[in-house]
């Protein structure tokens, strides 16, 4: 079974299917780790880092909540394929969380940043070589092109940064991502360098309610 990184776009179900944005973002994040791997420069480094973190959130939230529902459906081992890769997101989740967490000068962060480049690395060629061309075997183009609009829309506006009380599967994680996204996204428009204290301490609050709000109607649904 080819990997998906080695086929023509056409191949793959031309552009706009899954697959084709799938393997783009995998470019991206490539670029963005190599990037930051000769940067010297500690704020050119941050800022490539921080682009490098709000793809792959972006990514693979919109693989959970769109795509690998669609695997497990459709494919006879697909529940194993995505728990695999969904243990190796949780990995990344925790890395970044801790990266995060430490200064720039702190020793053990820029350990913490190469087992996080690795794993993604190791992610990408998991779903690369294993789980998306057993995909595109069962899957015609037209379908991976509606696939790939769906899972599109969703990563456009999907949470940027890691959080732990975020379910890996659907229902929870659709339901936590949508207040989690606008308090990511206010986030990153304020930026690292603004007077934001206060107003950090607001969105987090509205964050921590919004929340809550969204994991109860998660558990109620769950009741029903």
């Amino acid at each position: 079974m080819p990997t998906i990184a080695d086929q023509t776009v056409e191949q793959l179900g031309g552009r706009d299917s899954v697959l084709a944005r799938q393997r783009r973002d995998h470019v991206e994040m490539d670029r963005l780790m190599n990037e930051y791997q000769v940067l010297a420069d500690g704020q050119d480094r941050e800022r490539v880092l921080t682009e490098t973190v709000q793809l792959v959130f972006s990514h693979a939230f919109a693989e959970e909540t769109v795509l690998w529902p669609v695997v497990r459906r459709s494919i006879a081992e697909g529940q194993e394929l995505t728990a695999r890769v969904e243990d190796e997101h949780q990995q990344i989740n925790d890395l970044v969380a801790d990266v995060e967490r430490l200064g720039p000068a702190d020793p053990e962060r820029e350990e913490k940043v190469r087992r996080v480049f690795a794993l993604i690395r190791q992610d990408i060629r998991d779903e690369e070589d294993l789980l998306l061309p057993r995909l595109q075997d069962t899957l015609g183009a037209v379908q991976l092109r509606r696939l790939g609009a769906a899972w599109e829309a969703v990563r456009r506006t999907a949470p940027t940064h890691p959080h732990p009380v975020v379910p890996r599967q659907p229902p929870g994680n659709a339901v936590l991502g949508v207040p989690l996204s606008l308090f990511d996204r206010t986030r990153d428009a304020l930026g690292p360098g603004s007077p934001t204290t206060t107003a950090k301490k607001v969105l987090t609050a509205l964050a921590g309610l919004l929340v809550a709000a969204a994991g109860a109607v998660a558990l109620l649904r769950r009741r029903r």
